[in-house]
């Protein structure tokens, strides 16, 4: 059996019905709603071979077309946050990074087209992302470690932003095509827009061009900003009103234009961008703190095919940027941020020797971290890393796949002018990871897999040489230069089924952890700031969970080919995930790790138009870490209405969002800010897109 020559879908969960393994990449104007159902043979970008999703052996999930475009919020983490095994960090509506399978910050690699976002998101949970979603083509999410491909800041997972910034295909001199978006928000008085434009100019030159422009005002809330815990716990002076109903300093304004030039033939291509992107948003912890953030950056991405005896793809990126945000405190500039670095990633795709076909790469990335202010909480620092990895999959029999690797980081921390451990500090570290998975498919609907991980984590600049008060965070943060690499042994298995009346995947995971980086409370007091002085320490940690997404087609079974594929069905759709994260040393419970989740929605298609009503359950979360309090669940209901049609030969999405119908409280415990900011109240959405 050609698996290559099969179709699969699993759910995704966003705002639409309908999501499967991969949109295609390319443009087609084409494209209508009822070609949801995608060939197996697009492949997922993050994979090493660019291999489906159904043919992957680590849990993953990818978020694009029609449900990227309806589920998009203003930052990262809310957008994915549907997504199964995945919660915000919410801080606002500007700076919310994705929480994997309860990890987060530095733990979690966040990547635009393979390479690092060289910003300053991981430093800190009130720093913003440095792209916007609107003109992405896809969301990936590899849940559990991929430090095999994406080195030591991939030990929880990676979410990889694809765009096409850079051209990669031949386009015929004068074709035109692209898009053209708008949406609207009520419970924040918030617009977006966006669009897209990318053509052919002839002798195999192509460009793209695109921007984005985003505002919101301070969104509302169903009741009180404080929970009834944190009022109980911090009581307001006598006759003060509780804050209530509107989030104050919760606005943001972000803008971003990028043009790229490419040049295709037929044994390859080659092409840059450059990206410039800024935005302005206010803090919720303080009304009178705001963030002013700026990024210019270049990609430069190519490859050659067939350069090679036995070397079918030759492919090279790079990324370059320069990073730098300031805090201002009532008008003035209290702290700036820089961050000047690189990111560079060569791969050698090799065809079948001996029976086994990879990949063997190399990457070497720099950061060069500032902080300068009343609030650097930590000196200079300038991280360099260089790292070689290989990648093989073996098919010994038609139904049975093996997938190896290894990757090998040698990474130095260096601290410049470092007022408590000297002038100069360098603590370098030999990292190795390795992993063994294998993906075996009986017959065309069920395929299970299951995959052996050994990861290591290098400590960061913050974890080794912070020395200050966190604003942010309330913390008078202590880094520990002796700490050592970060160690974790995993286990994941994942059953999944793509055709007939129930489609989807079920999975669970075990990790151990040793010498498991963590902030952790001391019980005593910085004087001149106040905040609690909280200690990077070691200790060991064991993650357990599972993951769902199943999908029950009332109306006519998933036969797996569009032509199948009826024009008219009902689906229900489920998606759950529970995480349990513990001391091993002391057996609590690790902060901030989120509790069960339990999705039920129904989902109406009839031709161009889709209809989606959705509940939203999370459980309370009453295992807490020390000075943690517990969180309430709640419940939030959503609809959506999208309608899809051609006007020419052009693609026009029309759609209205309900957003928590009921006006429930719910905060994430993911969140530091959940006792003081919950998730925004009842709102509206209303938006289009033209595709042409």
């Amino acid at each position: 059996m050609d698996l290559s020559s099969l179709r699969v879908c699993f759910p995704v969960f966003a705002a639409t019905s309908l999501l499967c393994a991969q949109t295609p990449h390319r443009h087609d104007p084409s494209h209508n709603h009822e070609e949801e159902v995608i060939p197996l043979d697009e492949v997922i970008v993050s994979a090493p071979l660019d291999r489906p999703l159904y043919q992957q052996a680590q849990a993953a999930s990818i978020m694009a077309s029609q449900a990227l475009t309806l589920g998009q919020e203003a930052s990262l983490g809310q957008t994915l946050s549907r997504v199964p095994g995945v919660s915000s960090s919410f801080f606002g509506q500007a700076a919310s990074r994705p929480v994997i399978r309860g990890l987060d910050g530095d733990r979690i690699r966040v990547l635009q087209n393979g390479l690092n976002t060289i910003d300053a998101s991981s430093a800190s949970p009130d720093h913003g992302v440095s792209f916007d979603v609107s003109n992405l083509k896809s969301l990936e999410v590899v849940r559990g470690p991929a430090t095999l491909l994406y080195g030591s800041n991939a030990i929880g997972g990676v979410v990889n932003a694809i765009d096409g910034r850079i051209v990669d295909e031949k386009l015929d001199a004068g074709t035109i095509r692209g898009s053209l978006g708008s949406r609207f928000s009520s419970v924040d008085q918030g617009y977006a827009s966006n669009f897209m434009l990318e053509g052919g100019l002839g002798q195999g030159l192509a460009f793209h061009i695109e921007g984005f422009t985003r505002a919101a005002e301070d969104f509302r809330v169903p009741g009180d900003l404080r929970s009834q815990a944190f009022q109980a716990n911090n009581p307001l002076p006598p006759g003060t009103p509780e804050p209530s109903k509107i989030a104050q300093n919760s606005y943001l304004r972000a803008e971003g234009l990028s043009g790229g030039l490419s040049y295709v033939w037929d044994e390859g291509f080659v092409g840059f961008s450059w990206t410039e992107y800024h935005s302005r948003y206010g803090s919720p912890v303080d009304p009178a703190v705001f963030i002013d953030m700026n990024q210019t950056r270049l990609d430069v991405r190519g490859a050659f095919y067939n350069l090679l005896p036995k070397i079918k793809e030759l492919s090279y990126r790079f990324a370059w940027s320069d990073y730098e945000h300031t805090e201002f405190e009532d008008g003035e500039d209290n702290t700036v941020f820089k961050n000047d670095g690189y990111d560079f990633r060569l791969e050698a795709k090799h065809e079948k020797v001996a029976g086994l076909e990879g990949v063997i790469g190399f990457q070497s990335d720099r950061s060069s971290f500032l902080l300068a202010g009343s609030e650097a909480f930590m000196a200079p620092s300038v991280t360099q890393s260089h790292s070689l990895f290989i990648f093989e999959e073996l098919n010994p029999i038609e139904k049975l796949r093996f997938q190896i690797g290894g990757r090998y980081d040698n990474i130095n921390v260096r601290s410049v002018d470092n007022p408590v451990f000297g002038s100069s500090v360098d603590r370098s570290f030999d990292n190795f990871s390795g992993s063994v998975g294998a993906v075996f498919t009986p017959d065309e609907s069920y395929a299970a897999a299951l995959t052996l991980t050994y990861s290591g984590r290098a400590p960061t600049a913050q974890e080794l040489f912070a020395n200050g008060a966190h604003a942010a965070t309330n913390t008078f943060e202590v880094g520990n230069a002796a700490l050592g690499i970060e160690n974790s042994i995993g286990i994941d298995l994942n059953v999944r089924k793509r055709t007939g009346w129930v489609t989807g995947s079920i999975g669970g995971y075990y990790t151990r952890y040793s010498n498991f980086i963590g902030l952790f409370p001391t019980g005593t007091f910085d004087i001149p700031s106040g905040f609690e002085i909280f200690n990077y320490q070691s200790v060991d940690a064991t993650f357990v969970g599972g993951e769902l997404e199943a999908q029950f087609h009332l109306l006519h079974p998933l036969e797996g080919t569009e032509a199948d594929t009826p024009r008219t069905n009902l689906h229900w759709e489920v998606r759950a995930d529970a995480v349990r994260a513990r001391n091993a040393n002391g057996g609590g419970s690790l902060p901030r790790v989120p509790p069960f989740h339990l999705t039920n929605a129904l989902v109406f298609q009839r031709g161009g138009l889709t209809t989606r009503l959705e509940g939203i359950y999370a459980a309370p979360q009453a295992r807490t870490a020390a000075n943690e309090l517990r969180t309430d669940s709640y419940f939030l209901v959503n609809a959506s209405i999208n309608y899809q049609f051609k006007i020419a030969r052009n693609t026009c999405d029309l759609f209205i969002k309900g957003m928590n119908l009921t006006n429930a409280e719910a905060r994430e415990h993911t969140s530091f800010l959940k006792d003081q900011l919950p998730l925004p109240g009842r709102g509206l959405v209303v938006g289009m897109k033209i595709a042409f």
